[in-house]
């Protein structure tokens, strides 16, 4: 099993600036392109603290410019934002100046707050995405391509310049939902997913649709992989898992209130509000615990299936401390999960 690195659920508050919360955020890539993650991804979210970053390909390529060896995944990149006719041409050129480290993780967006400030509607997402997903694969696929759909209609044109390998990058598709992942994957799409707060059957299901669909397609589905997200955070005493716990309800309060909840915001700082989920409860669905603990619970992961584990380390901590962490899973918990290079 593999790793990677997501950045970076939490925005301190705007005391702290960008430029510093983006220094970190670089800082961490580099650590982590030295220790052996093979990869690193960044989401996209509009007017908002959580998971911020309202220019994914530009961070991708901030980051391939400071790295050596690291893909960089968009993770993900919320396509009812854009217009296909222009990102498609973004995305060729992201692909590019990231010498094709660039995966193009995608998905519908998950905060109505975000669709609302832009006019655009929750109920009709899903219609929206799939037809985005059809006009952009068409579009860096084709060299002329013209369009008579419900979202999209253009005469032809030839997006420029023209992706460096057929197809344009490595795309992933960003589903919850089993059956959703089973039909993402035999389209042929890897899968980025997360069982959010959900239990181990949910995760196992998941896991399981992914297998099924990859299992089917046969040679074609062998180069597909399930990636999985989990927060998590090496501790070192039950005080320290404690805090750290507390941090993660804190930041699955506001998520909460963002996927589900109001979207109340103060200032683009989203309230976190009382959960239903306990801390105890949230414990055993994240990786808060010391490192022969997570080397246990991941191995979990690598037995069910998951190609890649997704950590996301920042929910709550100092860059010292994230940084402290990413050092501690490189060297006590990554090793355990080793394979040969040519795998």
């Amino acid at each position: 099993m593999e790793f990677n690195l997501h950045f970076s659920m939490n925005y301190p508050g705007h005391d702290y600036g960008g430029a510093r919360f983006f220094g970190d955020l670089l800082e961490q890539a580099r650590l982590a392109d030295r220790l052996g993650f093979r990869s690193v991804s960044v989401s996209e979210h509009h007017f908002l603290n959580v998971g911020l970053n309202p220019a994914p390909l530009m961070t991708a390529v901030k980051i391939a410019a400071e790295t050596r060896h690291v893909d960089i995944i968009t993770s993900v990149a919320v396509l009812n934002f854009h217009d296909m006719r222009i990102y498609a041409g973004e995305v060729v050129m992201a692909d590019i100046l990231t010498g094709g480290r660039l995966v193009l993780g995608v998905g519908r967006g998950g905060y109505r707050y975000e669709m609302d400030r832009l006019g655009l509607s929750m109920e009709d997402s899903r219609a929206r995405f799939d037809e985005s997903v059809e006009v952009l694969r068409a579009l860096l696929a084709r060299e002329e391509v013209s369009w008579e759909g419900a979202h999209y209609r253009f005469g032809p044109l030839t997006v420029m310049p023209r992706p460096t390998r057929p197809g344009g990058p490595r795309m992933m598709m960003a589903v919850m939902n089993p059956e959703g992942i089973y039909q993402c994957a035999r389209k042929g799409f890897s899968i980025l997913t997360t069982p959010l707060t959900g239990d181990a059957a949910q995760f196992r299901a998941q896991v399981d649709a992914f297998r099924r669909a990859r299992e089917e397609m046969g040679e074609a589905g062998r180069g597909l992989i399930l990636q999985a997200s989990r927060a998590a955070f090496v501790t070192t005493s039950a005080s320290h898992r404690r805090a750290k716990l507390e941090q993660a309800q804190h930041h699955y309060g506001q998520l909460d209130n963002l996927y589900t909840g109001p979207s109340r915001l103060e200032r683009g700082m989203a309230v976190s509000l009382p959960r239903n989920q306990s801390i105890e409860e949230l414990a055993e669905n994240i990786l808060v615990c010391s490192a022969p603990e997570m080397v246990d619970r991941l191995a979990v992961f690598a037995e069910a299936g998951v190609d890649r584990a997704s950590l996301v380390l920042n929910f709550g901590s100092s860059h010292a401390e994230t940084m402290e962490t990413i050092q501690r899973i490189a060297e006590e918990v990554m090793p355990h999960f080793s394979r040969p290079a040519a795998a």
